[in-house]
């Protein structure tokens, strides 16, 4: 079956329809974004392509925590100065990064690539739980800190770890104060996360 996007409509409508597929962007401000693009210099909108069409040649996954990275092991992972007993669990691989910035924390990261959510079908044997398992006994991690979005399958992927952990006499913690309920982790500031990893609870 043809692609409705790449057949039909001028160029206009085509790259309208692409934009509006990505997360946060209806058709209007996908026609904001490109009209913006058509009004400005044509070397930044082939450079903007020649750096999409590499992208998934240039990126790829960290082959220990997850994360985005072009070298494997990720430089966070390959850094002999932090510290590799901590280890942060998180969603995806964007949140690693926004707590990266925060520049609070000096530990390592594990991205879970998800979280348990039953109603859609998401159960912890199609996240990165084992691979975790497998670095906390490799490694011997001391402290687990759970960067979870402080919603229903942020809270239970959270137990669901300390669960299966109790036995592997790692220290779990969660962010705690500053993270509003309900909230979206990608869109804390810095001095918010700053605070939830020093409120941060044991478990």
């Amino acid at each position: 079956m043809s692609d409705p996007v790449r057949r039909e409509g001028g160029a206009i409508d085509r790259l309208t329809a692409l934009l509006s597929k990505l997360p946060g962007l209806g058709k209007k401000s996908a026609g904001r974004i490109l009209y913006h693009i058509l009004e400005g210099d044509p070397a930044y909108a082939k450079l903007l392509a020649v750096e999409l069409a590499r992208l998934h040649e240039a990126i790829r996954r960290c082959s220990l925590c997850g994360g985005f990275t072009e070298t494997d092991p990720c430089p966070i992972c390959a850094d002999p100065d932090r510290d590799h007993g901590l280890i942060c669990v998180v969603e995806r691989p964007q949140d690693l990064r926004i707590i990266e910035e925060s520049r609070e924390f000096n530990g390592i990261f594990h991205v879970l690539g998800g979280l348990i959510a039953p109603l859609d079908g998401i159960g912890p044997d199609k996240l990165k739980i084992g691979e975790l398992l497998n670095r906390v006994r490799r490694d011997g991690a001391r402290e687990l800190i759970l960067a979870f979005n402080p919603t229903i399958e942020g809270d239970t992927t959270a137990l669901y770890l300390q669960k299966i952990l109790k036995d592997l006499g790692v220290e779990i913690s969660r962010l705690a104060s500053g993270l509003p309920v309900g909230g979206d982790l990608e869109y804390a500031d810095k001095l918010t996360l700053s605070r939830s990893f020093r409120g941060r609870i044991k478990l």
